[in-house]
């Protein structure tokens, strides 16, 4: 199944919530490619990829509520 790309650009995301820290293990190409991006747009890797599951979240939430 094909997934809509719904999320905004890095630049665009913002921080919402209170944040919990974990530990968490990523791939090495998925690591780098968070770290170029972060580093592209001046941001911490760790802040985008926080971004980017609050975002898929959301979504997620507004999906759920749809088919309710």
């Amino acid at each position: 199944k094909l997934v809509t790309d719904f999320l905004p650009s890095p630049s665009e995301l913002a921080l919402k919530n209170k944040n919990t820290k974990i530990t968490i293990s990523l791939s090495s190409e998925s690591l780098s490619y968070f770290k170029d991006v972060a580093e592209k747009h001046h941001m911490q890797y760790q802040k985008i990829i926080r971004q980017l599951l609050d975002e898929y979240v959301e979504n997620q939430k507004k999906m759920s509520k749809k088919s309710s």
